[in-house]
């Protein structure tokens, strides 16, 4: 399935001409920070990686790049390496819709797993991938460099029974919340 979101939102692939959108708002985003070559060297030499950038259009056409998300596959599993959204456009669903992409976009890809490191602190992000059905699977132990902070891991399993049924639910209530916007 292709998510289409509906209007003013558009996902798309993330182009080398994104970056500076998109350092704007991870800087906004992260106590530290990827580069801009970090991301250059993802969208031009890594090929496991797929990242996608998610617009509003403003009006006259115009639209504005408000957030992002990247993940890796590798063999049969998704790592989910990055998600933002603008400070502006949180908290309505617009995280989760980025969510929603890489987790049918591993589906696509044949993964049988999607996993995720996020920080013990970030109960926000916990809730998000809790509620798209993640688990908590493990914990790494100071993983962040900058505060020495924990990370979780979490897991969500593409092989479930239920796990279509489960990402057409979570797409529909999403549409309807989007809608609404």
């Amino acid at each position: 399935m292709i998510l289409s979101p509906p209007f003013p939102f558009r996902l798309r692939s993330m182009q080398v001409s994104d970056i500076e959108d998109v350092m704007a708002i991870e800087r906004e985003s992260f106590p530290s920070t990827w580069s801009p070559a970090g991301y250059r060297h993802e969208l031009t030499a890594n090929h496991q990686a797929h990242y996608v950038v998610l617009e509003h259009e403003e009006a006259a056409g115009a639209t504005r790049l408000i957030g992002y998300a990247g993940h890796w596959i590798v063999a049969d599993e998704a790592h989910i390496s990055t998600i933002a959204v603008a400070p502006a456009w949180r908290e309505k669903g617009l995280g989760a819709l980025l969510l929603l992409w890489m987790i049918y976009h591993a589906e696509s890809r044949d993964a049988s797993l999607v996993s995720l490191e996020v920080r013990a602190s970030n109960e926000a992000a916990q809730s998000l991938y809790a509620g798209d059905g993640f688990v908590v699977v493990g914990r790494r132990r100071r993983y962040y460099r900058d505060t020495g902070e924990d990370a979780l891991l979490m897991d969500l399993d593409l092989t479930r029974p239920d796990i279509r049924e489960m990402l057409e639910e979570m797409c529909a209530t999403l549409w309807r919340r989007l809608a609404r916007l």
